[in-house]
């Protein structure tokens, strides 16, 4: 059998988990394996609610983004999307696009297609300044732009202002753009880094329907004035459009200072304050400055309970017990804590009530923001986790996005429970198919057309692209075989390097993800263009080598692009450098360091036979969705009774079904390629130990769980 790794787990953290969160012992232990014992981790894991988002206002330059962008809309300036050709930069630029339009924008979209290199163009940029013909106007890159330095120059050269919206690590220098929204900038100010292209745009989004509410703009003081045995506490904290700005405490025994003597004039000084109880909150600074000190404030605990009728009449120690977030914090909220979160709720939910059409067009930009998770294989960890179970949620719910439906109906999975695997083996692909062979528009207009014909007739032509990039990925997986092998000796097993001009240069980057997935090391696909000019090519790495760290070790100017992330990079040199580039390799390898190889198995929990029953999707469910760093639940159980046994196939008859005798239960199981171990390795009546997923099985109408086995043995112990 295969190496296994069951991880060993602190049985205070499965105890905690079980007791705080009321997880049953076997999901805590799950949990505790898979290192989710922060608050924050449980509450991304437990909870699907938009609230627990993070604010788009945390990016720092996101008020400057949206001023520029409102003063375009407001100007009629022309407005161009710049996007990226595969699905993440798709679903970008459809996300920005549909708003915008939404908004009487006079705005257009532009993508990379045919022979076109990533990112924004110089031809891009001239054809936009010739379209607007001395009028105003405003470039907004999305899912690229971090690294067009000389391109963001050369538009702010002809007047023409632009704003990056980007995911991708950012160069040292960062372009001169008006604004930059990347949640990988040094100072972007956002909690969470490994958010999509798509996310983000999603978060512009979200931030210029904000910005059409009284709220936005405004400066608000929250106040909790808190009586304790001896003193009072006085709680303050500055917001500013949902986003915390500065906070102030401090603790004082009535008559025994100024209010003058304290900090809180000058913090209060320009703020509109707001108060839980105007009432009692009076009263406590009366007691504690005295009567002569009269404060201005608003009382909102009416105005909160019109919106969410559960807090009228409560105090905010009372709400504090019975708060969500309060509940997965790991340190204890304040009364203010309270405050503050009950005011975001409120606010967004007054705003969807003023703007009911915002909550439906969000619901549909989230679907797209789950797919470019999925797509651009982002970690389903914080919000991520949130973006994906609610397009999941809203897709299972029927309420599925137009252009994603089409392509959803064409894919064999209508009536079925769409999953993250689901999307990301039968959807995104298609979605991809379309950039990869230099059409990226097609999938775009999916996205955005009103037209069910329309649509209809671009999900048939996503179709044909799709077959037409499996032919060719077959065909550079042929052509480079045995230059990948040599590669390896030659590299020092190290990295897998291969060069092809009959390569399509759509799919270098599955080429390099094949090549890195046999051989566990960092994989590079290059071709050529069509006059063998420019070197194409595309990374993926692994074991903690970063593929920008990688590339930028060549130096600033051996590439005419370059860019990506830690784990996937592209790039473009002249040809003549292709000898240069592979010296140049070849001297690093002394310095390339590759984590050990690790091809051991993680497993989440070991099954008894009685604990192997339909309830296992149950706990499947909870942790879905499955994908980076987050994968399938993995378990294994031991001296299970193979009751029946046979092997599937129409022609080559390559797979087995085995049915386990449970107890209870007899549970199915599929072995894919494993036929021939029937009846030599072990037979029907024999007793097994298995590693395994579960999944659903669909047929004739009927939803049964099956095994999925990943391996298998002959039991040491029988019963």
């Amino acid at each position: 059998m295969k190496k296994f790794n069951k991880k060993s787990v602190k049985k205070e953290d499965v105890v905690r988990l079980h007791e705080k969160y009321k997880f049953d012992y076997l999901e805590a232990s799950i949990l505790a394996r898979r290192g989710i014992t922060s608050g924050q981790d449980v509450m991304y894991y437990m909870e699907s609610d938009t609230r627990f988002l993070h604010q788009p206002f945390l990016f720092s330059a996101m008020e400057d983004a949206v001023e520029r962008i409102n003063q375009a809309i407001e100007e009629k300036e022309k407005i161009l999307i710049f996007g990226d050709k595969d699905v993440d930069g798709i679903t970008s630029t459809a996300i920005l696009y549909g708003y915008l339009k939404n908004r009487g924008a006079d705005v257009q979209f532009r993508l990379p297609v045919g022979e076109d290199a990533y990112g924004l163009s110089m031809e891009a940029v001239d054809d936009f300044e010739a379209y607007c013909n001395g009028f105003s106007a405003l470039i907004i890159t999305v899912d690229c732009g971090i690294s067009n330095n000389a391109e963001i120059d050369h538009a702010n050269d002809l007047g023409i202002d632009v704003i990056v919206t980007d995911h991708h690590n950012p160069p040292e220098i960062l372009p001169a753009a008006a604004v930059i929204v990347d949640p990988k900038t040094k100072d972007s100010g956002y909690p969470f880094t490994d958010i999509s292209g798509a996310a983000v745009a999603f978060k512009l989004v979200s931030a210029l329907r904000f910005s059409r509410t009284e709220l936005y703009g405004q400066d608000f003081c929250l106040m909790h004035v808190k009586p304790e045995k001896d003193s009072y506490t006085v709680d303050c904290l500055k917001i500013r459009n949902l986003v915390k700005k500065a906070r102030h405490t401090f603790s004082a025994i009535p008559g025994s200072t100024s209010v003058y003597n304290t900090k809180l004039p000058d913090f209060l000084s320009g703020q509109q304050i707001f108060v839980w109880n105007e009432k009692e909150t009076k009263t406590h600074l009366r007691e504690l400055f005295g009567t002569g000190v009269e404060f201005q404030m608003l009382d909102m605990q009416p105005e909160i309970a019109k919106q969410l009728p559960f807090v009228l009449g409560k105090s905010l120690e009372e709400l504090r017990t019975i708060s969500k977030i309060a509940r997965y914090s790991d340190s204890p909220l304040t009364e203010l804590d309270s405050f503050y979160n009950l005011f975001v709720t409120f606010a967004e939910k007054s705003a969807e009530k003023i703007f009911p059409k915002h909550k439906i067009d969000s619901e549909n930009d989230l679907q797209l923001v789950a797919v470019a998770a999925l797509a651009d294989i982002m970690p389903l960890k914080n919000e991520n986790r949130i973006f994906v179970k609610t397009g999941l949620a809203a897709m299972n719910a029927g309420k599925i996005r137009k252009g994603l439906a089409e392509l959803i109906a064409r894919s064999d999975l209508a009536g079925k429970k769409i999953t993250s695997t689901d999307l990301s083996w039968k959807i995104i692909p298609s979605l991809n198919a379309a950039g990869r062979m230099g059409q990226s528009t097609v999938s775009l207009e999916l996205l955005i057309s009103e037209s069910p014909q329309e649509r209809n007739q671009k999900a048939a032509q996503i179709q044909e692209m799709n077959e037409q990039r499996k032919m060719f990925v077959a065909d550079g997986e042929s052509y480079t075989a045995r230059q990948a092998e040599e590669s390896l000796a030659r590299f020092q097993n190290k990295l897998c390097i291969v060069q092809d001009a009959r390569i399509n240069r759509g799919i270098t980057g599955i080429l390099a993800s094949k090549l890195m997935q046999k051989y566990n090391v960092p994989a590079i696909a290059i071709t050529f263009s069509e006059d063998k000019t420019v070197a194409i090519g595309s990374m993926r790495s692994c074991r903690n080598l970063i593929a920008t760290d990688f590339l930028d070790s060549f130096g600033t100017d051996f590439f005419l692009n370059h860019g990506g992330h830690n784990a996937a990079a592209g790039f473009s040199f002249n040809a003549g450098k292709l000898d240069a580039f592979i010296q140049k390799i070849q001297s690093m390898l002394p310095e390339i360091t590759l984590d050990e190889e690790n091809d051991s198995l993680d497993i989440d929990a070991e099954l008894p036979a009685d604990y192997i029953t339909p309830e296992l999707l149950t706990l499947i469910d909870k942790f879905e969705p499955f994908g980076e760093e987050n994968p399938e639940l993995r378990f294994i159980s031991k001296n299970l009774a193979v009751s029946d046994a046979v092997i599937l196939g129409k022609t080559e008859r390559q797979h087995l079904k085995i049915m386990f005798d449970c107890g209870k239960y007899k549970f199915p199981a599929l072995f894919w390629g494993e036929a021939a171990r029937l009846n030599n390795d072990f037979s029907v009546k024999d007793r097994l130990d298995v590693i395994f997923n579960v999944t659903r099985n669909y047929y004739n109408g009927t939803i049964t769980p099956q095994m999925i086995l990943l391996d298998a043995q002959k039991s040491s112990v029988s019963e």
